[in-house]
């Protein structure tokens, strides 16, 4: 059988977009992994923050916010980006880059920050508040994008780690490490952080895309972390931190350049992020209970790459997306869908630029 189209990875990306290829065409969804979202998809900090991934971003997420409310992924928890005394300028530059964009930012005081966050250091007094930030089921999004897939014919097959892809005139020759055999039209490229990878096994051209580990670490603290407690930011980008379930999930915020393996959290990471929370807040760490990491992955301009290689039509690039790859899905998948098919946007994708994020900005 020849498929319209196979799908290599079935994390986040490529599970909904062959959800939305599938009411058009055949589709193979293929996953290296035993199951699909082993990687980048299973790690996500999870939630949908309306300034994450910079105003390049922000069209997506916006579209793909009333998506995530009416399907039950979402629950409100707010954001607040926060400063010192020498971070204004920041500040102000933060509130400046999002005019216009469409997400809604308030400014808060000293007094302001207390009241959502009380255990912060006298020192922290600038805070920039986003109340529409929430937090995702990202379990649940990616199943149902599973579920939508297979209710609409996509095939799955999982231990299917990409050994050879060959090109003919009937389209494409695929080959698994385990010597299975598939073939069809066009392939489309959501591999995450093997990307890059993917694109060489098909004798095309790399993007340049570049995984980034980040690391995270679960703290049972003293008092506990109240429910309501928003998402705390640096502006700075030297940290963040969100409750769960009385707990905190902290990060440092970094960005360790990795080849593309099934990251492991670095213990000077873990002591970095710990270091940063305790000049931050007052609370007491009684246990440092988990710690994971996870790879997201940025083009060179760090926005993501949508649409068919320049130099082969039949080699589509659905990658890049980051760590804002969970919060744009609805959206992101909607237009790779109406991009490979050639449809007209919708509802949803009508205020998108696809050209924006073409891999042809990329072409040499």
């Amino acid at each position: 059988m020849t498929y319209d189209f196979a799908v290599i990875g079935a994390g986040m990306a490529g599970a909904s977009l062959a959800a939305e290829l599938s009411p058009y065409a055949r589709v193979l969804l293929l996953e290296a992994e035993d199951a699909p979202g082993y990687h980048a998809t299973g790690r996500s900090a999870a939630f949908w923050e309306e300034c994450y991934g910079g105003p390049g971003v922000v069209p997506l997420t916006l579209a793909s916010g009333p998506y995530l409310a009416e399907h039950g992924f979402l629950s409100p928890r707010g954001a607040l980006y926060v400063g010192r005394t020498e971070d204004r300028a920041a500040m102000d530059a933060f509130v400046a880059t999002f005019a216009g964009t469409g997400v809604t930012i308030e400014r808060l005081d000293r007094a302001g920050l207390e009241r959502l966050v009380p255990a912060m250091h006298a020192d922290w007094c600038d805070a920039i508040h986003e109340p529409a930030c929430a937090d995702i089921d990202v379990a649940g999004l990616h199943q149902h994008y599973l579920a939508m897939a297979r209710r609409g014919g996509v095939e799955l097959a999982c231990r299917a780690r990409i050994a050879g892809l060959m090109r003919d005139e009937d389209g494409w020759r695929i080959v698994t490490a385990a010597g299975d055999v598939h073939r069809a039209a066009r392939i489309v490229n959501a591999a995450g952080a093997w990307a890059d990878q993917v694109a060489g096994l098909a004798g095309l051209a790399p993007i340049g895309i570049q995984p980034l580990r980040r690391t995270v670490v679960q703290l049972r603290v003293d008092p506990p972390a109240p429910a309501n407690l928003p998402l705390v930011l640096d502006i700075n980008e030297g940290f963040y931190f969100k409750p769960d379930n009385g707990r905190l999930w902290l990060s440092p915020h970094d960005e360790v350049p990795s080849d593309p393996v099934d990251a492991a959290p670095d213990e000077l990471d873990v002591a970095i992020a710990i270091d940063r929370f305790e000049q931050v807040s007052d609370w007491h760490i009684a246990a440092l209970e988990r710690r994971w990491a996870g790879l997201r992955s940025f083009a060179p301009d760090r926005l993501p790459v949508y649409g068919f290689d320049p130099a082969e039509e039949r080699f589509f690039w659905f990658a890049g997306q980051g760590g804002f790859g969970i919060q744009t899905a609805p959206a992101a998948a909607r237009l790779g869908a109406q991009i490979a098919l050639g449809l007209a946007p919708d509802a949803m994708t009508a205020a998108i630029d696809p050209a924006r994020y073409s891999p042809a900005r990329f072409a040499r």
